[in-house]
C-alpha cells in the first residue's frame, strides 16, 4: 500500500495546485489503496470539498475529467510492485527508506530548486530555521552545522506567542528568508508561522514530505523529501538528507566566506582541544 501511495503522489509532483486541490491530492494519497475505486462524489466527501472541485482538480492535472484520472489511478494500483517476501517489518522499513533516497537522488538530477533555495537562504542575515515538534531535532541538526559557516542562524523550535516575536525580531535584524521544516502531522503552529513569515515579507523555503503538504502553497521554494511511515513513528531519513544537500548548496553559493569561517572554526577547535580526533 505504501508503494501505491508513492506512485499516486508522483502524479501530483510539480503540479501547481490550489489549497482545495491539495486537500484532494492529500486525500487520494492517504487513501491510495481504495482511491482508484471511488466516485468523484466519494472523493469529494473524503476530502471535504465539492464534487465540481474534484473535476477541476483532475483537469488541472491534464486529464479530461475525473473518470480519466480514476483510470490512471487504477492502472497504478494494478501495476504496483508487491511487497518483498521473506523480510521482516524492520527490514522492509529500512528498504523503503533506501527507496526514498534513490528517488530523491533521481530528483536531484535537476537541482534548480535546491540552488534557488540556497541562494535565498545564504543571503539572509540572520537566517531563521523553523522546526516544531517532530521537525525540531532536524532544525537543530541543520542549525548546528549551518552556524559553523553562516554568522547568525536562529533555530525556532518552540511555539507559542514567543515564536512570532522571534520572527519579528529576525525580520527587524534584516532577515530576508526563512527555512521551514514541516513534517507530518503538520503542526498547526508551523503552518501559521509560514503564513506569518510570508505576510512579513520573508521568502520561505520549505523542506516537507510532499508537494501536497499544507505549507506547499505558501512557500517560495518547496523541497519535498518522503517520510518513512512503516514503523510506529516516522523515519526522517529523506528530509535529513535533503537538509544536508541544501546546506551544501548554500556553501557553494558563498564559497569564499564559507571556507574562511570553516578554517577559523578548525583553528579555534584545535586551540581549545574540543575533539579527540
Amino acid at each position: 500500500m505504501v508503494r501505491t501511495a508513492e506512485r499516486v503522489l508522483d502524479l501530483f509532483q510539480g503540479a501547481r495546485l490550489t489549497p482545495t486541490q491539495r486537500r484532494i491530492a492529500h486525500s487520494l494519497v492517504e487513501h491510495a489503496a481504495k482511491a482508484a475505486y471511488l466516485s468523484a462524489a466519494e472523493v469529494a466527501e473524503l476530502a471535504g470539498v465539492s464534487q465540481p472541485s474534484v473535476t477541476r482538480f483532475a483537469m488541472a492535472l491534464g486529464y479530461s475529467g475525473y473518470p480519466a484520472l480514476r483510470r490512471e489511478l487504477r492502472a497504478l494500483a494494478s501495476d504496483a510492485p508487491s511487497e518483498p517476501a521473506g523480510e521482516n517489518t524492520m527490514q522492509r522499513a529500512v528498504l523503503a527508506e533506501a527507496d526514498h533516497l534513490r528517488r530523491l537522488a533521481e530528483e536531484l538530477q535537476r537541482p534548480d530548486d535546491v540552488r534557488r533555495a540556497a541562494d535565498l537562504l545564504a543571503a539572509s542575515r540572520p537566517l531563521p530555521v523553523l522546526g516544531l515538534r517532530a521537525a525540531a531535532p532536524l532544525a537543530a541538526y541543520f542549525g548546528y552545522f549551518a552556524a559553523k559557516v553562516f554568522p547568525d542562524v536562529r533555530v525556532l523550535d518552540s511555539g507559542g506567542t514567543g515564536l512570532h516575536d522571534r520572527l519579528d525580531q529576525a525580520r527587524a535584524a534584516g532577515a530576508g528568508a526563512m527555512l521551514a521544516i514541516v513534517l507530518p502531522r503538520y503542526p498547526r503552529e508551523s503552518v501559521e508561522a509560514v503564513r506569518e513569515a510570508k505576510a512579513a515579507g520573508f521568502a520561505v523555503v520549505a523542506i516537507t514530505d510532499s508537494a501536497v503538504s499544507p505549507v506547499a502553497g505558501d512557500a517560495d521554494v518547496v523541497l519535498p523529501a518522503a517520510v518513512g511511515t512503516r514503523l510506529v513513528f516516522d523515519l526522517h531519513t529523506g528530509p535529513m538528507a535533503m537538509a544536508m544537500v541544501l546546506l551544501e548548496a548554500m556553501c557553494d553559493a558563498a564559497p569564499e566566506p564559507v571556507q574562511r569561517r570553516l578554517e577559523e572554526f578548525e583553528a579555534s577547535a584545535a586551540r581549545r582541544n574540543i575533539f579527540t580526533a
